[in-house]
């Protein structure tokens, strides 16, 4: 086996190490967030120089080295860079913790680069069990009363769709004896809609895949841990979660539902009518109940729900006309490279106001534009995006993801889809009316430190190009969605 293939983990992993290591012997912590900038920097390099090569696996064709693995892992990586230089003045509040957190974040992201490679439901769930327990640690890391109950709601639950993905998966095992996302293609295609309809087991074991997997993305009705568990976590992992977490959990559902499930027809147009009506539900409920939400950390939560409906539009589109099938693959991996600059500019605008304002209500954001105007103006970019506004990532994103719904016939959920994008406006824009308009409760300007500021221009920066030029990202998405593993 050629190392070279997984020197981007490899590489994760010794900076999470050196991380712990150097916590131990240090008195500067300041030094940490550097030494982790620094390995998820060589780990995108070392990823990058995997590009364009032919697709091929190791560890016994559990792990894929294609474009599209590789697209992920410099996706995630990216997100973790802002989320560290994000962090880099709110984990002051964790005086003891500090090495643990930045420990922790390049762990969960080692575990999503696995998520995105892997090709074998083993290899998936431990992969999928690094994240989360990388992840629910990270939540818990304030130790106060909510982040307490939100690392506990978040364990429990993962514990319990951790079963229900288990049992999926030995229901896919069992029907084809088969565990490597290849071979269960070959299975399912040996076999008959009648055989399928007399043992109804495969079917049954897609419909658990979907309910775990779910969980991952925040999809209705397994979105129950989001608001309570953004709102107790720190706000750098609120942002973490709301864009990696779910990034990884549609990687694995490409891969897995592409490779494994994408022939023949009759089975595909199934499973992508179930991504069809989970779509509906969850925008709908994700709008409606970020209308009434006052805290903007819970309203941004039922956003990011309501965001999974959307781009579960583009896997509806993928089921339902494998003719379409790139398509539909590239603008979901559009979509959620829009979404993570402009969710994570906008909690990284909120990190900065909050900790001067010491809360996340909106009606504390009053008067904002005039205490910090660039924070402000960042942070409404960022919310039109997540409308959907040109020129702004977000318009893009929702073009493309509505075009490939419109060529694989689902006009209807494309309409839901543009109906709810109406709604979200309401409470995107009621934040941006009180930044602008209302009355600051002082006159104390509110700053931020130089990494802070980092982290803002990228991200705002990104969600401008992508707007305005999305042609080359577009391409890397299509190369990318080309380069599947089916061995």
């Amino acid at each position: 086996m050629n190392l070279q293939l997984f020197l981007p983990e490899i590489s994760l992993a010794a900076a999470a190490i050196a991380v712990i290591l150097l916590d131990l012997f240090i008195k500067r912590k300041g030094v940490l967030a550097g030494v982790s900038v620094a390995g998820l920097i060589v780990s995108a390099g070392f990823s990058l120089m995997l590009w364009g090569g032919d697709a091929r696996v190791i560890f016994n064709n559990m792990l894929a080295v294609d474009n599209f693995a590789v697209l992920f892992k410099l996706l995630f990586a990216g997100i973790a860079i802002l989320v560290v230089l994000a962090s880099v003045d709110y984990v002051d509040k964790m005086e003891n913790s500090r090495g643990e957190y930045y420990a922790l974040v390049l762990l969960s992201t080692l575990g999503m680069m696995l998520m995105a490679a892997t090709t074998e439901l083993i290899s998936i769930y431990v992969a999928l069990e690094l994240t989360v327990l990388s992840l629910c640690a990270l939540v818990g890391l304030l130790k106060d009363q909510k982040s307490s109950e939100a690392a506990l709601k978040y364990l429990l639950l993962s514990a319990l769709v951790s079963a229900v993905l288990l049992f999926g998966m030995a229901l896919v095992f069992g029907v084809t004896g088969k565990t490597q996302l290849g071979e269960i293609a070959q299975a399912v295609q040996a076999m008959s809609l009648a055989s399928v309809a007399a043992n109804p087991a495969l079917i049954m074991g897609i419909v658990l895949l979907i309910a775990g997997l779910g969980f991952k993305i925040a999809a209705v009705p397994f979105h129950m841990w989001v608001p309570d568990v953004y709102e107790g976590a720190p706000t750098p992992i609120t942002a973490f979660l709301s864009v990696a977490s779910k990034a990884a959990g549609f990687a694995v559902i490409l891969r897995i539902f592409s490779s494994a499930f994408g022939s023949p027809e009759w089975l595909s147009s199934n499973w992508g009518l179930i991504f069809a009506v989970l779509a509906t539900i969850t925008m709908t409920l994700g709008n409606v109940a970020a209308l009434p939400q006052t805290n903007i950390k819970r309203m941004l939560g039922y956003s990011s729900i309501a965001q999974a409906g959307y781009i579960m539009v583009g896997l509806a589109a993928t089921g339902v006309s494998p003719a379409h099938i790139m398509t539909g693959q590239s603008s979901i991996i559009f979509f959620l490279a829009g979404y993570a600059l402009a969710n994570l500019g906008a909690f990284t605008a909120i990190i900065a106001i909050s900790s001067k304002v010491d809360s996340d209500d909106i009606q504390d954001y009053s008067g904002m534009m005039k205490r910090a105007p660039g924070l402000s103006l960042v942070l409404t970019i960022c919310l039109m995006s997540l409308i959907g506004i040109p020129p702004a990532a977000g318009f893009m994103a929702k073009f493309y993801i509505f075009s490939a719904g419109v060529n694989s016939g689902l006009i209807w959920l494309v309409i839901i889809a543009m109906v709810n994008s109406v709604i979200s406006a309401y409470y995107y824009l009621r934040v941006i009316k009180v930044m602008w308009l209302g009355q600051p409760a002082s006159d104390e300007n509110v700053y931020s430190s130089g990494a802070l500021r980092l982290a803002l221009m990228i991200s705002c920066a990104g969600v401008v190009l992508l707007g305005t030029v999305p042609g080359l990202v577009m391409r890397l998405t299509e190369a990318a969605t080309r380069m599947f593993v089916f061995k």
